[in-house]
């Protein structure tokens, strides 16, 4: 390995743990509570070798919004050997699920938390964002060719659907579901998303699933 590659190496390494020390310390001591100086002290360097690597913490924090859609889109990767378009879609919904409330850490980042959209508005790119937002829009079309949607726009369903499971999933992260139990709670969520599905699709989606088509 020559020194052009071990630089680069021990630069990945230390981006690496900055980013690991950032994380660790923000599910211990909340976002707001932690600065790149206590980042610093955490992974023994001083503040200014953080600087070389982030400009700000709103830096590190769209940083790891990025490896929040990276492992969300790794996931969604699982949808693609599936052919039937409505499978795919409920498939799809299962993982964004499954992510979130797994993930509820990374999700905040990625989806409620205004810092890291900050660096989009000032002209950072949200292609981690988009690509996903892509894959589920790619497996509506599908549905819509397939006619187990009718009459919709691809566009309006897309951003329906998502919104929906978003609002699924910032009720339960945000505590706002006394009203079930929590072990019932991914259960009825992947259950609510379902239902909004179906309903989009109407009489043939219940003919597709089994069930009796009303008269």
């Amino acid at each position: 390995m020559g020194i052009t590659e071990r630089k680069e190496r021990d630069k990945q390494e230390m981006r690496k743990l900055i980013l690991e020390t950032a994380m660790k310390l923000f599910l211990e001591e909340g976002f707001s509570n932690v600065s790149l100086r206590r980042i610093a002290e955490k992974i023994e360097y001083s503040p200014a070798t953080i600087y070389l690597y982030f400009k700000d913490k709103d830096e590190i924090l769209y940083a790891l919004h990025n490896e929040g859609f990276d492992e969300l889109f790794k996931r969604q990767q699982e949808t693609l050997s599936i052919k039937d378009p409505w499978k795919r879609l409920k498939k799809h919904g299962e993982i964004y699920l499954k992510f979130a409330l797994e993930n509820p850490e990374y999700y905040n980042l990625m989806f409620i938390m205004r810092s890291p959209i900050r660096k989009v508005t000032e002209g950072a790119q949200w292609s981690v964002g988009l690509r996903s937002y892509d894959l589920l829009k790619s497996d509506i079309q599908a549905c819509i060719d397939k006619k187990i949607f009718k009459n919709v726009d691809v566009d309006v369903a897309t951003f329906a659907i998502w919104s929906a499971a978003h609002g699924i999933v910032a009720l339960i992260l945000r505590h706002r579901c006394p009203m079930m139990d929590d072990e019932d709670m991914a259960k009825v969520a992947q259950s609510a998303l379902d239902f909004i599905n179906l309903h989009l699709g109407g009489e043939e989606r219940k003919v597709r699933e089994g069930a009796p088509a009303t008269a």
